[in-house]
């Protein structure tokens, strides 16, 4: 969920496919098999499955929320995970975890006006290869920036940007005013990687599509089929871009498909403000229309065996060994 910029494609995806099957009959009708998901069936955010961010960072965007860890800011609510981003006051560490302590990154704190959560399945879960669906209903709002993304469970070829980045989706300012966008309000979605070298060498390439059907206040299913040789993004079924194994590279090694070859955990976050949603729309963050929600319905893992062009790999792996 780094800043970048992205160029239209004019393409537009006017509406949504029939109700995802369910597990049972997918597994048996495309040969994936289920390795993992969260329904979010119970009353409590499983902490087997999930851990959460705890800082007022900004993740380098210089967006205005600090994630925190309580049932205030993330939820379950009728089989549902419901993520709140809040107008209210917070102070927290200014920099992640792992970034603190150091003369560079001292253990600072600072103040934003915003709350939100960011949870991911670091050190729980992670994966390399297969099929990824998040059903999910999205937030709208000048400055309101929903995420499902991937980050990689090691560094293996260096700091971000080298060892790469999986953005499953993305959208920014839903429903507000846009001469450009059918029906007149903005409902733009994003896929995207990134990848290249260390930070500031790093590069990206994505798509962004127009998608109305994000705007009828419905769930919808926002997926990637991964494998060794191409990255395919998909939305209620349809495939809305494709990336191969010769658009991507990283610094910290020759071999052909990394650093998306190696495994990554899964990160769902609702953002406020930042340089992506700040700089698009209207401009800057809307003030009113607190708080706002990010619902997922649920999130499933899945594996094809090889025949299917897309290598079981290894996951779910536990600690990402």
């Amino acid at each position: 969920m780094t800043i970048q910029k992205f160029s239209t494609i004019g393409t537009v995806l006017v509406g949504s496919l029939a109700v995802a099957a369910s597990p049972a009959q997918q597994s048996s009708e495309d040969g994936w098999t289920m390795v993992w998901s969260d329904e979010f069936d119970g009353s409590k955010i499983d902490k087997k499955k999930w851990g959460f961010d705890v800082d007022c960072w900004g993740g380098g965007n210089d967006e205005q929320q600090c994630y925190r860890d309580g049932n205030r800011n993330a939820t379950i609510e009728n089989g549902a995970l419901v993520i709140s981003a809040r107008r209210e006051q917070a102070t927290g560490a200014a920099w992640p975890m792992h970034m603190r302590g150091s003369v560079q990154w001292p253990n600072a704190l600072v103040t934003k006006p915003y709350t939100s959560a960011r949870l991911s399945t670091k050190g729980k879960a992670a994966w390399r290869y297969g099929k990824f669906e998040i059903r999910a209903k999205l937030p709208q709002g000048q400055g309101t920036w929903p995420a499902i993304w991937m980050l990689p469970e090691k560094d293996r070829y260096g700091t971000w940007a080298a060892s790469g980045e999986i953005d499953i989706l993305e959208a920014v300012n839903l429903g507000v005013p846009c001469a450009k966008c059918p029906g007149g309000r903005e409902n733009t979605i994003l896929g995207t990687l990134h990848f290249g070298g260390k930070w500031p060498n790093n590069k990206h390439k994505g798509e962004e599509v127009r998608f109305p059907a994000v705007l009828d206040g419905g769930f919808h299913t926002y997926a990637i089929e991964w494998g060794p040789e191409r990255i395919t993004w998909q939305v209620d079924g349809k495939t809305y871009a494709v990336r191969t194994a010769d658009e991507w590279s990283t610094t910290g090694s020759k071999a052909r498909g990394a650093p998306f070859d190696q495994s990554f955990h899964l990160i769902l976050n609702l953002a406020i403000g930042g340089k992506l949603a700040e700089t698009r729309g209207l401009g800057g963050v809307q003030l009113d229309g607190y708080p706002k929600r990010m619902e997922i319905d649920w999130v499933r893992v899945w594996q094809a065996p090889d025949a299917k062009g897309i290598s079981a790999g290894t996951g779910p792996e536990q600690g990402g060994k």
